[in-house]
């Protein structure tokens, strides 16, 4: 006859924490990480706005025909952060 062996259940290392939780996390750092990528977002494109001039005398073309790399790189950035 086969035996029949309990289920096994997670042990909580103490009695206020959840027994699937291994630890918990900081605020502070989830915080932090994401106020860095926020701002490493905001630079990217403040960088890609100053060198708008540059670029349109780099393909000749005008200002307003540059605008369209900044567009696209926005649109590229917002749809792989979504």
């Amino acid at each position: 006859m086969a035996s029949v062996k309990p289920a096994q259940t997670p042990v909580a290392s103490s009695p206020d924490r959840h027994p699937l939780v291994a630890h918990a996390h900081n605020p502070w750092a989830i915080a932090l990480v994401v106020t860095m990528a926020t701002f490493m977002e905001l630079l990217d494109t403040s960088i890609s706005n100053v060198s708008l001039p540059h670029i349109a005398g780099g393909l000749g073309t005008s200002y307003d025909e540059s605008t369209w790399v900044l567009t696209s790189y926005l649109v590229a950035t917002r749809s792989y952060c979504q």
